[in-house]
């Protein structure tokens, strides 16, 4: 039921106190930042900028940034993964669909995937929530390493030290 049919005042805040243990909100103007300071490096030519780091329940909302073609990372996921493409595309050796900008992908628990940008991509943005960890593995599944929430604010940290942002610079991110 639409507001203004059902409240008399619908342009009126509500007029109680939020729950004094409930968290602040996070609001990030620039989610794509203009300055390359924001953008944390993961590997050559791949980037994430964060937007929210939850340590409560273990995901994370990031913009990944590629400015190379190529095989980002092979990794398989427990949890749902959800991304949407801002820019440019990518693929999965595993899928036969190619994402392009403006697609929503879902990604289902326990898939092991591929990443690819193709040759002629300069550069490729997807905003993406990751539950849980992305656990790298080789062709046969052999662990090759993880992320998780923790790994990723461990990266910020020394980033934004290194580039002069400080290490308190990835606390808005934290939840």
């Amino acid at each position: 039921m639409p507001l203004s049919e059902s409240d008399p005042n619908p342009c009126v805040p509500y007029q109680h106190p939020m729950p004094p243990d409930a968290q602040s909100d996070i609001v990030v103007p620039n989610a794509i930042p203009d300055d390359e300071g924001a953008w944390v490096p993961q590997a050559e030519g791949v980037f994430f900028r964060p937007l929210c780091l939850n340590i409560s329940q273990g995901y994370w909302m990031n913009m990944l940034r590629v400015t190379r073609a190529g095989i980002l990372s092979r990794h398989r996921h427990p949890n749902a993964v959800h991304g949407y493409v801002i820019k440019g595309r990518w693929h999965y050796l595993e899928h036969d669909w190619v994402a392009t900008e403006g697609s929503y992908v879902y990604e289902p628990p326990g898939e092991t995937h591929t990443l690819v940008v193709p040759d002629d991509v300069e550069e490729m943005i997807t905003y993406f929530q990751v539950n849980g960890v992305m656990y790298y593995v080789d062709p046969y599944g052999k662990h090759l390493g993880y992320e998780d929430v923790f790994t990723k604010i461990d990266m910020c940290r020394k980033h934004y030290t290194k580039v002069g942002l400080g290490s308190d610079y990835v606390n808005q991110f934290i939840r």
